[in-house]
């Protein structure tokens, strides 16, 4: 089976390798369009959170936020800590809250089975581009922006409640009750070190970003809503200029910040690579949290077209 599979992927690949060849001018300018794209909008976006947030939970933000995140987190059967993933996950965008649950369960703040339900839930759009790109930028209205942000929101605390998983005995994990539970490093030495893992990981996301933006390049051809919807279940920065300003660009727009794409799927895998975590439940909240994002949009985009 495994072989028919890498076989099947493989003639997959030589066919996509023929059409980079055979269209390289173009290609060439999709990736170039994508790298300016990676210029002007993601890195700006996320390597500062990322670069922060890493930082943070190398200073110990998680032990300290833990008492007053205690009671959130536990209607998600999660220990206090988890909820400054969940926080960063919602200000600093994909994948900044994946990230954070690794660092977390490397840590020792949470167990596999904690960390691995909590990426179903944590890692999210930030608010920059829900309300700005999308509300401002393809509206031309602030406030829906803040109406995309606010289902999103809300679409992933109800995704959270379907990663509660049973109630069972908590496996031990350090303890984070007192503060300063752990020897915290220098300032100077977290720093850099957030840094220069926030480069390495900024990296990996530039790449999938401009791999998918290449890729998607024929779906939005396609044109009309099944030419954007497939291009937002690939690369959702690619998505934008495709959406319509009306209830059904709403809609998609909705569906696919909370599914994000395959592109913000293979960052989560990037950046869980050797966390020993897997990447199954990023996959299936992501689309728990799209479908979710969906019926709520079509609740309310009544009351705004």
């Amino acid at each position: 089976m495994k072989r028919r599979w890498r076989a099947d992927a493989c003639l997959i690949l030589c066919g996509v390798l023929v059409w980079f060849l055979a269209d390289a001018e173009r290609v060439r300018r999709a990736a170039a369009e994508a790298l300016a794209l990676c210029g002007g909008a993601v890195i700006p976006a996320l390597f500062p959170f990322m670069a922060v947030s890493a930082l943070l939970v190398a200073l110990g933000f998680g032990e300290w936020l833990s008492p007053y995140l205690a009671g959130l987190m536990a209607l998600f059967r999660q220990p206090g800590p988890a909820g400054s993933a969940l926080l960063l996950g919602l200000v600093g965008g994909y994948p900044v809250g994946a990230r954070t649950a690794t660092e977390l369960y490397q840590k020792g703040l949470l167990t596999a089975d904690e960390a691995e339900r909590l990426l179903g839930f944590c890692n999210n759009s930030n608010p920059v581009f829900l309300v700005s790109v999308l509300g401002s930028g393809v509206f031309g209205d602030v406030r829906i922006g803040v109406w995309l942000w606010l289902i999103h929101v809300l679409a992933a605390l109800l995704t959270g409640l379907f990663f509660r998983g049973p109630k069972a005995p908590t496996r031990r994990r350090k303890p984070f009750s007192a503060p300063m539970v752990r020897e915290m490093p220098p300032f100077q030495t977290a720093f850099v070190d957030a840094v220069r893992g926030a480069c390495g990981t900024m990296l990996s996301v530039c790449g999938f970003v401009v791999l998918f933006y290449v890729l998607a390049r024929p779906l939005a051809a396609l044109g009309g809503t099944a030419g954007a919807a497939l291009v937002g279940c690939m690369e959702l920065f690619s998505v934008t200029p495709l959406l319509t300003a009306d209830r059904i660009g709403f809609i998609l727009a909705a569906g696919c910040a909370g599914w994000g794409g395959l592109s913000i799927q293979c960052q989560s895998a990037a950046v869980l690579d050797g966390s020993g975590l897997r990447v199954r439940n990023c996959v299936f909240g992501k689309l728990l949290h799209g479908g979710i994002s969906v019926v709520l949009a079509a609740g309310v985009c009544a009351r705004l077209f």
